[in-house]
């Protein structure tokens, strides 16, 4: 699938929740700074806010998060976005995304994972060209529907059973039509789960069992690093 290899609000506990909140709030400080902090005029914003509140982040972190991006608060930090390309275990493409205060410590962490894990961190282009860059919404619906209608109805260029869950739908479309595609389908009765622009593999990768675990350890250390944001893999 071409969903990030992780959300982070599905692994919200109560050992890891801190961590959950401190990248919810980095998510809505970028969206602020990019598009300013009135989430009517900032769909990147309104987006990171809504992930947030459903993963029942405090409402103070998210205020502090939009002050700090818009500039009203200052605490000395600015934080970059970066994407790290690489292989990792079994020639499996991926794509990190960071949101860091200190990019020389979040390269070499990240590159560690990949040493670490028999894979190998590239130049910037090694890997993008696997992916397609997406408008990706998972959703749900009770009652009878044909999927494939319900993607055309809506504008998405494609719709597939999520297998995680088997009870969503993930439905993917051009990165513009993000906004568009959600309307829609809420507007036909369909519960959004999550919604975000995200990295599809061209050409998913073929694993055996247990070249498949060897990966999910690496993309969970990854997704477990403090400055990652989403992790994507050709799976």
């Amino acid at each position: 699938m071409g969903k990030s290899w992780k959300n982070p609000l599905k692994v919200a506990n109560a050992q890891k929740k801190g961590l959950v909140f401190t990248k919810l709030a980095r998510e809505i400080q970028v969206a602020a700074k990019a598009g300013g902090a009135d989430p009517i005029m900032n769909a990147r914003l309104r987006l990171a806010i809504d992930n947030a509140k459903k993963g029942s982040c405090p409402n103070d972190t998210i205020d502090r998060a939009i002050k700090k991006g818009a500039g009203l608060l200052d605490d000395g930090k600015i934080i970059e976005e970066l994407t790290y390309e690489g292989y990792g275990p079994h020639g499996v493409g991926v794509l990190v995304e960071c949101q860091t205060d200190n990019r020389n410590r979040t390269a070499a962490d990240i590159r560690s994972i990949f040493k670490s894990h028999s894979g190998n961190m590239g130049e910037s282009g090694s890997t993008l060209w696997m992916f397609k860059h997406v408008a990706m919404i998972d959703a749900i619906k009770t009652g009878s529907f044909d999927p494939d209608e319900e993607a055309i109805e809506t504008g998405a260029d494609e719709v597939e059973k999520n297998t995680e869950t088997n009870e969503s739908y993930v439905f993917y479309g051009s990165q513009e039509a993000l906004a568009s595609i959600q309307t829609a389908l809420i507007g036909r009765g369909w519960k959004i789960l999550t919604a975000e622009l995200s990295y599809k593999p061209n050409n998913p990768t073929t694993l055996d069992p247990t070249q498949q675990k060897d990966v999910e350890e690496f993309l969970n250390e990854l997704d477990d690093h403090d400055d990652t944001s989403k992790v994507h893999a050709t799976l």
